[in-house]
C-alpha cells in the first residue's frame, strides 16, 4: 500500500445510521440521538455537517460529528 493510499485509508468517510452508531458508541441513546437530528438547526449540527439525508435515511458523518461534540464543550456555560 502506498503512502496515498494509506493516506485516503485514514481520511475515509464513515457514515452509519442512527442504530449503527448507537451500536458501536454505546454512550449514545438512539433517542437522544434522534432528539439531536430533529433539533439539528437549533443545535448546529446540521452546520458541521454530521448529518446526511439520502431520501428518508438519515446518516451520521462519525468523524464530523465527534468534531461538533467535541465544540460543544467549549459553549457550556
Amino acid at each position: 500500500m502506498t503512502a496515498q493510499q494509506k493516506q485516503l485509508a485514514q481520511t475515509a468517510i464513515v457514515y452509519l445510521t442512527v442504530n449503527q452508531f448507537c451500536e458501536k458508541h454505546t454512550a449514545f441513546t438512539r433517542g437522544g440521538m434522534r432528539a439531536l437530528i430533529f433539533n439539528e438547526h437549533q443545535n448546529g449540527i446540521n452546520k458541521a455537517g454530521a448529518i446526511v439525508r439520502l431520501g428518508r435515511k438519515v446518516l451520521i458523518d462519525e468523524t464530523k460529528f465527534f468534531n461538533w461534540v467535541a465544540a460543544q464543550s467549549g459553549k457550556a456555560a
